[in-house]
């Protein structure tokens, strides 16, 4: 049955419905209702208070008596102290609504016999009853029993409280009704506005292609007349020729039948000769028509219906950049691509599966110049993106990645690009090698070649590291060495800096004497240091206690001198190491220099770079880093191309000598002082 009160279904217990628990409150209501019905009804009534009723019939009602009452009662009511303030209704219609405001529950007194006259004062907790003082006594003597005023205070206090908390949630649920109003207010205008926006697009759409179709057809036409124009033209010079032809024929054909042979001979050649022309004229001339019937058309429809058919797209929630994601390396390297992954998110943070926003991405060096590389995107068509940038410059970025315009997720972030040799730092191989190991070479076939100072040779080596043969002994004979310093190989052929005998010999990497280049215009050699061929085939030779740099050709022709012994930026007191850039500029490495001098390869100073002395051997790689070793510094410097440093490699012995093998992707230090050779990997 459904409860009055609450307006919920309950299960009748086995008692029936004498065994459901007291409810007052639904007494009461009970019997406002009979009253109501009662005093409603037609008819008169009898005064409940009046013993025979013999004054009257009922002119009023009484809300805490609960008693109909005539005019003499009425009147007895309003003059009792006891009775006055009593609430009265009359028994009209417009009183009697009323009555239920008014009417207060009288007071309950117990139902068992003998117990009529006692007040249920009392709360039984444990049978869940109201009580009077005698069934306290009796009936519950035993059970946990209270005052009816306590429990109703209890109860009391939880009714204010959830009321409290009703009241809350109920204004909670306004806010929410509010909000949901609002929310369909704005999805109407939003239908409204996707409506718009869908029909303008196909509107733009449809002019577009309304547009490009008159463009196609004015191209067609135009190509039309065109060809028409070339084919009259054409047909007006083949009718032009058609005429010679038939002039000069039917001239020839009636000479040859009206003439004698005295006039033909007098006129000679000229008809033939004329004729001829004219047939040479046909020669020059295309016989064919010069342009086709056809006017092609390509339009490939299909792609274009295909790409409409997925042209847009309805979702109940929009691409939100604040939700949608990315992710990609923590750290990027100087001029490799750097590989940016974005996933688009909706509002509700579900996957939104379409592509076509408008995704960027910006590197941006933290510095004064604040140069930005752009990314290029790849549309992957189903939300996702790929961005690769390739930043040129090392150092601290800002990476900004924007949909729409807005900022995804976690940007903008800061990003370290590292140079490209920034990773650089323990040697991933050792190669011992006795005797102070000054320079390095590589030849194609993989084999290192090492000049060792102390024990007057050079040595030869796999890329495993194992030692493969000596090429040269003490001396000074062709073929023997004095402390020799630098090599470098081209194809077959090796130069070698023979120091201590003040020349450059040039062998076989077989170990064959070729050459000798030691007296040249300038004079004789003096420790030389280092050799070097550039890409016309000139040696340029280190003069290390000369303080030059001088230039010859394959015969030992002395071509050009670079002057170190003199002050300013471009002096380079004994220079040691030697290397090319990418443009062919010359690199000096001085041991008594502060920096690296930097000369084209005519001679011209161009700038300096570095801040370290005494300097030893140098390399340039293809993208134009130089790689200096610094002897006293026991350290391998590297600059970027514009000369700045950008990463040290420590823990070295007195370095000398340096190479990179571009085939491996090796660097390898002649460590001198440790007698061993260091192979690095930088790729």
């Amino acid at each position: 049955m459904e409860c009055p009160t609450c307006q919920k279904n309950i299960t009748i217990p086995e008692g029936g419905v004498n065994a459901i628990p007291q409810n007052l409150h639904l007494g009461f209501e009970v019997e406002v209702a009979g009253y109501m019905s009662k005093i409603g009804s037609d008819g008169e009534m009898s005064c409940d208070a009046c013993i025979d009723g013999s004054t009257g019939p009922a002119v009023v009602f009484c809300c805490t008596c609960h008693e109909l009452l005539c005019s003499c009662c009425h009147e007895y009511h309003k003059r009792s102290r006891k009775l006055s303030n009593h609430p009265i209704v009359g028994l009209d219609k417009e009183s009697l609504k009323l009555l239920p405001s008014l009417m207060k529950p009288t007071e309950c007194f117990c139902s068992l016999p003998h117990h009529e006259k006692e007040e249920l004062k009392f709360y039984c907790e444990t049978c869940q009853l109201l009580t009077c003082r005698d069934c306290t006594l009796v009936l519950h003597k035993d059970h946990k029993i209270d005052e009816m005023c306590n429990i109703a205070k209890v109860h009391r206090d939880a009714m204010k409280e959830t009321l409290v908390s009703a009241q809350g949630e109920a204004s909670k649920v306004t806010w929410a009704i509010v909000a949901n109003d609002k929310m369909a207010e704005e999805g109407e205008i939003s239908r409204d506005n996707a409506t718009l926006n869908i029909t303008q697009a196909f509107e733009q759409l449809h002019q577009s292609i309304e547009d490009r179709k008159k463009i196609l057809l004015s191209e067609m036409a135009a190509t039309s007349v065109l060809k028409t124009t070339y084919l009259t033209l054409q047909k007006e010079q083949l009718m032009k020729m058609q005429d010679e032809i038939g002039h000069y024929t039917e001239m020839t054909s009636h000479i040859l039948q009206t003439h004698t042979d005295h006039e033909i001979v007098a006129l000679g050649g000229l008809l033939p000769t004329e004729l001829k022309a004219t047939l040479k004229k046909i020669e020059n001339v295309s016989l064919t028509p010069n342009q086709t019937s056809d006017i092609h058309v390509s339009l490939h429809t299909d792609s274009l219906i295909k790409e409409i058919s997925i042209f847009g797209h309805v979702m109940d929630s929009p691409p939100s950049p604040s939700q949608s994601t990315w992710s990609s390396e923590s750290v990027a390297k100087v001029k490799e691509i750097y590989c940016v992954k974005v996933e688009t998110m909706t509002s509700k943070r579900e996957r939104y599966p379409y592509g076509g926003l408008q995704v960027k991405a910006e590197l941006k060096l933290k510095s004064h110049d604040g140069a930005v590389v752009t990314g290029q995107v790849n549309d992957h068509g189903d939300g996702t993106y790929t961005i690769n940038l390739t930043p040129q410059t090392a150092g601290p970025h800002q990476l900004l990645i924007t949909m729409d315009g807005q900022h995804v997720q976690k940007s903008p972030c800061d990003l370290d690009v590292r140079s490209k040799y920034s990773t650089l730092c323990n040697p991933e191989h050792v190669i011992y090698c006795r005797g102070g190991p000054t320079s390095i070479a590589i030849h194609d076939s993989g084999d290192i070649y090492v000049s060792c100072w102390n024990d007057n040779l050079i040595r030869v080596f796999d890329r495993a590291g194992q030692q493969k043969g000596i090429i040269g002994s003490c001396g000074s004979d062709d073929g023997e060495f004095n402390h020799p310093r630098g090599l470098f190989i081209k194809g077959d052929v090796i130069y070698v800096a023979d120091t201590g005998n003040n020349r450059i010999q040039k062998l076989t990497t077989g170990g064959l004497f070729l050459q000798t280049f030691d007296q040249h215009i300038e004079g004789q050699f003096n420790n030389p240091a280092s050799v070097i061929v550039d890409l016309g085939d000139r040696l340029i030779v280190a003069d290390g206690s000369n303080h030059r740099v001088v230039i010859l050709d394959q015969a030992g022709t002395w071509l050009l001198t670079i002057n170190g012994n003199v002050t300013g930026n471009h002096g380079f007191p004994f220079p040691y190491g030697l290397a090319l850039d990418p443009q062919g500029n010359i690199h000096v490495a001085a041991w008594a220099s502060d920096a690296i001098k930097v000369f084209t390869p005519e001679g011209t100073y161009v700038r300096s770079y570095g801040d370290a002395k005494p300097l030893s051997g140098i390399v340039i790689d293809e993208e134009g880093y130089s790689l200096v070793n610094e002897r006293d510094g026991n350290c391998l410097s590297i600059f970027d191309p514009q000369g700045n440093k950008v990463h040290t490699v420590g823990n070295l012995k007195k370095p000398r000598g340096i190479i990179l093998d571009l085939k491996s992707g090796s660097l390898y230090v002649a460590n001198c002082d440790a007698n061993t050779v260091l192979k690095y990997s930088v790729y």
